[in-house]
């Protein structure tokens, strides 16, 4: 059995300890905000947090995650108003919308160690985070506006 953390809820998993954590957040706990997209952590439509740092879910065994604390979408905050959430919808950010969860997790986590990153610095770390549909620019807009509030 492995013990876990999740949302910062204790959890117990009896199954199979090499499945990826995707699997485990959508099917056994209903977090279907994590979303699966290349199942192959290239595109970063799976991104969560463990323990802080961005993670692709989809090529983490959850065994990975044992003893760790994972946070996903649903877990940023329990109203949906984080400063990013709330960013998202000011600038309006998405378009189909289904990369963003992972858009935002991935900005959640450059946000928590730069505070004030730079046009190139969110670039970077946005670059594993692919948008179909281009809302490149209104997602940068969106983590310059957190990053200003906090700053």
């Amino acid at each position: 059995m492995l013990k876990l953390t999740i949302n910062g809820k204790p959890i117990e998993y009896t199954g199979d300890p090499q499945m990826p954590l995707l699997w485990v957040l959508r099917d056994e706990l209903n977090l279907t905000g994590t979303k699966y997209g290349c199942g192959i952590a290239q595109c970063g439509a799976c991104t969560v947090h463990v323990n802080g740092s961005a993670q692709r879910a989809c090529a983490l065994p959850v065994a990975a995650a044992e003893n760790q604390l994972v946070v996903t979408i649903e877990g940023l905050s329990v109203d949906g108003d984080h400063p990013l959430q709330t960013a998202w919808k000011d600038i309006q950010v998405p378009q189909c919308g289904f990369c963003q969860p992972g858009q935002i997790m991935q900005a959640a986590a450059l946000l928590a160690t730069n505070a004030g990153p730079s046009d190139a610095e969110i670039d970077t770390a946005m670059s594993g985070n692919i948008c179909r549909c281009g809302t490149y620019p209104r997602i940068r807009a969106a983590i310059k506006s957190v990053a200003g509030a906090s700053s």
